[in-house]
């Protein structure tokens, strides 16, 4: 299994990730990270791990540019500007595809707080092209209008203890008619599923989600 520091091209800046792709994946999951947060979130790799081990490639990435989280440090704006994020996942989708040994391969999102919202946003543009989606402590809410349109099988995970986030997750859940939605509250976890088996539970949810409905599509004969 290649593990590759890379660079995606988004205009003239880059972004930097770290993509890990088997021979022969079952599909390779993106994960959009949280407000403040990057492609080392310790939580994010943790789930990482466990997808990888279910045959699954991944991208870690950082959705903003090195000089664009220096200004973060005073402005927070760009970590709200969903759709900014949401166009540089389209940027990364399409930088996977042609980094794998099958363009056809099959993608999916894994997002947490604010880059859960930017996730849906993207899966609503790329339309059946995104297998499924999972959210972990995310503010789907944030996606807005687009919720209407995802029509990608999408998991939200909620802590217990994490009141208001789950109202968020219920009232982007009414919202999102076209898609096959599922909640599932990890009990005794807060926001950062600091607890004791509360990622390994995340990562548990997760990994079956994209198991089931990140189907392979046969690789292009030479």
């Amino acid at each position: 299994m290649g593990n590759d520091i890379v660079s995606i091209p988004y205009g003239e800046k880059e972004l930097l990730g770290e993509l890990t792709v088997p021979d022969q994946p079952v599909g390779v999951v993106i994960f959009a990270h949280g407000s403040g947060s990057s492609r080392h979130s310790p939580r994010n790799r943790e789930v990482a791990d466990a997808l990888r081990a279910r045959g699954l490639g991944t991208l870690l990435m950082d959705l903003l540019t090195a000089e664009e989280e220096h200004e973060e440090r005073y402005t927070r704006h760009h970590r709200f500007d969903i759709h900014l994020l949401a166009n540089r996942l389209l940027v990364a989708t399409d930088f996977v595809k042609s980094h794998t040994n099958n363009p056809q391969v099959p993608i999916g999102y894994f997002g947490a707080s604010t880059g859960a919202a930017a996730a849906l946003a993207a899966a609503a543009q790329l339309g059946d092209a995104v297998g499924a989606v999972v959210s972990r402590g995310g503010r789907p809410d944030l996606a807005g209008a687009t919720l209407a349109v995802v029509t990608s099988p999408t998991l939200l995970i909620v802590g217990s203890e994490d009141g208001p986030v789950i109202g968020m997750n219920r009232d982007a859940m009414a919202k999102m008619a076209s898609a096959s939605v599922r909640m599932e509250i990890v009990p005794g976890a807060t926001h950062l599923f600091a607890e004791p088996g509360a990622l390994e539970r995340v990562a548990e949810l997760a990994g079956a989600w994209f198991a089931q409905h990140l189907t392979p599509a046969p690789a292009a004969a030479d």
